[in-house]
């Protein structure tokens, strides 16, 4: 009988499985490597795995020699790997990248981002802290580049209205304006007739998408004044004296005739603050989450709108507090008061910071720009007067004015509004960073009423005016900001996205008591201070602990450890420290006394680099 014959007896071993499947071919960019194939039609690339063959078996008690571990060849020291630099990279249809890596960005521009001065060496520090600052500066250095090469995304440039052949721009009206603009633009000019129950103060959100205004026969109302969708409108029966948006359009906080009320936006009454009462004028100051009320009784009160508890209540004595305004940038409150001064308040103090004096007559109206740099003020006197607030507080320009000034304000991009009687006058500047001229005003315009409250509207060139006939916005080419950040005031953002923002605000929150002049002085360390606690330290200890402990020998062996042995090591070293401290002393009183017999006002001589 037939057997089958056993695999390996005469019988070629099957194929293996490997070399069955498809081969992997080759791609028309790719290489002919194989000198062989290099003349034949493309096709597959053989398989460079070798087949799987049969190898004999070693018997079980071969002794096998074991390789000794110690070479026969000197070991010399490994060198360092070499890396390559590749081939430059090439596309699909094998050209190569003209412009490799990224694109270059111009140093003016980058140095336009950057906040740290590289000027100025690195302090004399531990190795650990300098290498932290070096890492510091690295990482700002490559975020100054990310938002020079993102500033191509800002898209939107700032517009500025130009006369033709001289003309001036203060002539120009408004329906002048809305026929030269595109169609959306010209649908954010518009007036309400409100003659029922004006006059009228207004507010604009941070994101600039919501409009409220208030009457002073008790008429308040928010809509989305971009759609004329009207959120809400109530009739208080008191009169408004002021009306303001908190963090989100979602909350309004209207100062009636009595007591603070706080609104939705459905126009719900949610709170009733009858500790602040009378009150005249509103601020909200939006990364402290403070609304800041000044009232006829004289008192500056800052009510915390996340807890809903008053942080601080300061008497101003001085009377009737109807003119407030706050500075943007510092978040310092500034009143002004009708012997001609204008105090700069912070809750953390009970006294006002700075007081200075503007006009002979009493203040009228107060703004400052969004950096916070210039002041305008105007009083009975008939001054508009420009200060500077970084440290000088002194008027940079006045204008006298045909009847005073009694509403001000500043627009993102530096232009100024004043607002006497029933006409409306803007002056621009140069700049964001310029103050406003007051020769020659940019734009005017009169309105059908007195006007009784005025804000530029952000992200938009668009100014509204509360007057005793409604509501005006009117369009002011160049006065806002044309590009938002949309992680911080999105105009276009949903109520999940602001729900969110709420949150993260929130937790971002920065205490009131952080609220001073100059921010930049939080980052300084307080030396002043840090030497008081030191002293209070000691005294209360009775030693220094950080004194710098006397010199103790470590012992030693064979002997040399004696009483005597000791005595004279400390010895030395406590010589030595005398000794250095006297020649430092001979070294000051040596050029105390060059610097006394050098005279004074005289020039220089060649013979000076040899005193030493």
């Amino acid at each position: 009988m037939e057997t089958a014959p056993k695999p390996g007896r005469g019988v070629p071993p099957k194929k293996d499985k490997l070399q069955a499947k498809s081969k992997k071919r080759r791609r028309y960019w790719e290489e002919e490597t194989d000198p062989t194939t290099a003349g034949a039609s493309p096709g597959p690339t053989p398989n460079k795995k070798r087949n799987r063959q049969f190898r004999p078996q070693r018997p079980k008690n071969a002794c096998i020699p074991k390789k000794s571990r110690i070479s026969k060849k000197p070991q010399l020291p490994k060198k360092p790997r070499e890396w390559k630099n590749p081939d430059p990279q090439r596309s699909l249809s094998g050209a190569q990248d003209p412009f490799p890596g990224p694109a270059p960005i111009p140093v003016e521009v980058a140095q336009k981002f950057c906040r740290i001065d590289k000027s100025k060496k690195l302090p004399h520090s531990k190795p650990k802290t300098r290498s932290r600052l070096e890492v510091a500066e690295a990482e700002e250095e490559e975020t100054s580049v990310k938002a020079a090469r993102s500033e191509l995304l800002l898209a939107e440039e700032p517009g500025f209205l130009e006369g033709e052949d001289g003309e001036d721009t203060a002539k120009i009206r408004q329906a002048d304006i809305v026929e030269a603009v595109d169609i959306a633009s010209a649908a954010k000019h518009f007036d309400l007739n409100l003659r029922q129950f004006g006059p009228y103060r207004l507010n604009y959100s941070r994101t600039g998408r919501h409009l409220a205004f208030g009457g002073r026969r008790g008429h308040v109302a928010a809509l989305d004044w971009v759609t004329k969708r009207l959120m809400c409108e109530i009739n208080v029966m008191e009169a408004v004296r002021d009306i303001r948006f908190l963090h989100s359009e979602a909350l309004l906080a209207v100062a009636q005739n009595r007591w603070l009320h706080i609104y939705d936006n459905q126009g719900i009454e949610l709170h009733c603050i009858r500790r602040c009462d009378r009150v005249t004028r509103l601020e909200f100051l939006p990364f402290h989450f403070l609304l800041a009320t000044a009232s006829e009784t004289g008192f500056l009160t800052y009510l915390d709108v996340s807890v809903g508890k008053i942080v601080a209540a300061l008497n101003a004595r001085a009377g009737r507090l109807d003119v407030m305004t706050q500075n943007p940038y510092n978040a310092v409150i500034h009143l002004g008061h009708s012997n001609g001064t204008v105090s700069l308040w912070s809750p953390a103090m009970k006294e006002p910071l700075a007081k200075i004096l503007c006009h002979r007559g009493g203040v009228r109206a107060v703004t400052v720009d969004s950096t916070g740099t210039y002041m305008a003020t105007s009083g009975l006197d008939h001054q508009l007067k420009i200060f500077d607030l970084r440290g000088t507080f002194e008027p940079l320009s006045a204008r006298t004015l045909p009847q005073g000034a009694g509403h001000l304000s500043f627009s993102q991009r530096g232009l100024l509004v004043v607002g006497m009687g029933d006409v409306v006058n803007i002056w621009a500047g140069q700049g964001k960073a310029s103050p406003p001229s007051l020769e020659k005003p940019y734009l005017t315009h009169r309105l059908s009423g007195h006007v009784h409250g005025l804000q530029f509207c952000p992200f938009e060139d668009v100014l509204g005016v509360g007057h005793s006939g409604g509501i005006t916005s009117m369009l002011v080419p160049g006065a806002a900001e044309p590009n938002f950040d949309g992680l911080e005031s999105n105009p276009y953002r949903s109520r999940k996205q602001r729900q969110e923002w709420e949150v993260k605000a929130l937790l971002e929150k920065v205490p009131a008591e952080l609220i001073c002049l100059d921010p930049r002085a939080l980052a300084e360390v307080d030396i002043i201070s840090l030497e008081q606690q030191k002293k209070e330290r000691i005294e209360r200890l009775g030693y220094d602990p950080e004194a710098k402990a006397p010199f103790q020998p470590k012992p030693k062996q064979k002997g040399r450890s004696s009483t005597a042995n000791l005595v004279k090591r400390k010895r030395k070293v406590m010589d030595k420290e005398h000794r250095d401290k006297v020649r430092q002393s001979l070294q000051e009183q040596q050029q105390h006394k060059q610097e006394k017999a050098k005279p004074m006002g005289t020039w220089p001589s060649a013979l000076d680099r040899f005193v030493h």
